[in-house]
């Protein structure tokens, strides 16, 4: 019975933590780009190797 506290413990514990790391990352502005991810893939990428050589 002690093995299943612990295990439940250690759940809540990690699901915690991945809630910081998500609201850390929201207010540091990594999800608010969203126009280029999308569009990205519309464009070549001919500028940017004709730059590389």
């Amino acid at each position: 019975m002690s093995v299943i506290v612990i295990l439940l413990l250690a759940s809540i514990s990690v699901a915690i933590l991945f809630l910081l790391a998500f609201i850390w990352s929201v207010r540091s502005g990594q999800f608010e780009d969203e126009f280029s991810p999308p569009s990205r893939i519309l464009f070549d990428n001919e500028k940017l190797s004709e730059k590389n050589k």
